[in-house]
């Protein structure tokens, strides 16, 4: 997952990527296949920094709503500080 956040901080896409809209505008969703199923949603829109608004595990074929939940919630607090 770092290799692939360093992709998005030097100006690139990520190797296995969608866009998540459901948690925000501009928010990314990073994929890795590698001994189980791991995502990150982020953001990187701004141009202070990337922001990683969540990292987990996805253990069923439907994120949770949970995770989406909290990644939407990070979110709407980033675009509050960003005012």
């Amino acid at each position: 997952m770092g290799y692939e956040l360093s992709l998005v901080q030097a100006g690139r896409l990520p190797t296995d990527w969608k866009p998540t809209p459901s948690v925000g505008s501009g928010v990314i969703e990073i994929r890795v296949h590698a001994d189980g199923e791991y995502r990150v949603f982020y953001v990187a829109k701004f141009e202070d920094a990337v922001y990683v608004l969540h990292a987990f595990v996805k253990k069923t074929r439907k994120t949770s709503a949970l995770d989406v939940e909290l990644a939407r919630r990070r979110y709407r607090e980033l675009l509050e500080r960003q005012k």
